[in-house]
């Protein structure tokens, strides 16, 4: 599928990509593949450019080009939860202009919905993110720069950041991920600390530059 050259102004997820909702997804079990997604425009809505949460029967193979976000709550939003089971892998992402972005401008959250964050073993119910390259990407506005946050149990692994710009009121955080590389990655924020990790295996940071505002 190629979607391009259009302006999305919808009030919830702008663009987003599904494949099936938990068991039924998964018997199902038919990724959502192939995508290109050029040169759009996403107005307002929950997110610019979402993959999730329904992903039981998995997406992969996602190309996101020359995009704008202006004014949405999230910018590049991946969202899933356990019971989803499914796999999100090979995603490339490059070139996005954001501003005015009142949650975070990058989320990956693995606890969309929950209000119990119980531990559970891995089974078929365990999402597994995985295999995203982000590049290019500039954010002058939003309250939160980066979050990134995996299951104890299956971390997010391997993301990419390559030439990030982010200016935010908070910093990036990463929490329960593996494989991370931060490369030429700026991040502004106004309050303190610009950049935290946790639980975070095999981080490499190159010319990365996270500075806060605010006086510890």
């Amino acid at each position: 599928m190629l979607i391009a050259d259009s302006t999305v102004d919808v009030g919830d997820d702008g663009i987003c990509l599904k494949s099936g909702r938990d068991e039924e997804g998964r018997r199902r079990g038919r990724p959502t593949e192939n995508i290109v997604v050029h040169n759009c425009t996403v107005l307002h809505g929950h997110g610019g450019v979402v993959i999730g949460s329904e992903m039981s029967g998995g997406v992969r193979n996602v190309s996101v080009t020359n995009c704008v976000f202006r004014e949405t709550d999230n910018g590049l939003r991946f969202k899933t939860t356990r019971g989803r089971g499914g796999v999100v892998e090979n995603i490339d992402i490059s070139n996005i202009s954001m501003s005015g972005i009142t949650g975070a401008a990058i989320t990956f959250d693995m606890y969309y919905g929950v209000k119990d964050p119980r531990f559970e073993p891995v089974s078929e119910r365990t999402p597994i993110f995985r295999q995203f390259n982000i590049r290019n990407v500039s954010c002058s506005s939003a309250k939160q720069a980066m979050e990134v946050r995996g299951l104890p149990e299956m971390p997010i692994d391997g993301i990419t950041f390559e030439r990030v710009r982010i200016s935010a009121t908070e910093g990036a955080s990463i929490v329960d991920a593996k494989g991370i590389v931060l490369r030429d990655v700026q991040i502004r924020s106004q309050k303190s600390p610009a950049l935290q990790t946790q639980n975070v295996t095999n981080l490499t940071a190159e010319h990365v530059d996270a500075l806060s505002a605010e006086i510890p």
